[in-house]
């Protein structure tokens, strides 16, 4: 599972010109699952979504979560991320998971951030147009097999 995380002011996300999900301040947070992913990835994934603290306290360092500011997170899931570059010039996006196995994951994904996170979610394989006012700019990539190797 890819994660890339960006802190934002704001983030709105239109499907066929209608905004289906809008955050203020917070993370948006889109999610790639891997063919390979399992709960543990799951799992990995979402305790570290959750609690990341990549909000400035009061001396300016990044030291708040999510919840402590009072913030949400949008997420929106992204095949792509999965995407290989290494030839050519067109993504290979194979190892991605199949929408039958991608759909479930993101949901639960998505049940289990919201518990401890107010969470906003895109359609999932829709066309998406997600605009966003990011902060800092401030943008990290998790990557659960990366994690779960430790």
């Amino acid at each position: 599972m890819k994660i890339v995380v960006q802190r934002v002011h704001e983030a709105t996300c239109r499907v066929d010109g209608q905004v289906v999900s809008q955050i203020g301040n917070g993370l948006l947070a889109f999610v790639g699952v891997a063919d390979t992913d399992t709960d543990a990835d799951l799992l990995k994934g979402t305790s570290k979504l959750s609690g990341l603290r990549i909000f400035e306290n009061e001396e300016g360092k990044m030291s708040l979560s999510t919840t402590d500011i009072g913030g949400e997170i949008m997420i929106i899931s992204n095949f792509t991320l999965l995407g290989r570059v290494q030839r050519g010039f067109r993504p290979d996006c194979t190892l991605a998971a199949r929408p039958e196995k991608a759909k479930p994951m993101y949901d639960r994904f998505c049940e289990i951030v919201a518990e401890s996170v107010p969470v906003k979610k895109g359609i999932f394989g829709a066309d998406m147009q997600i605009a966003a006012a990011l902060d800092g700019p401030v943008n990290l990539i998790i990557d659960t097999a990366e994690l779960l190797k430790k």
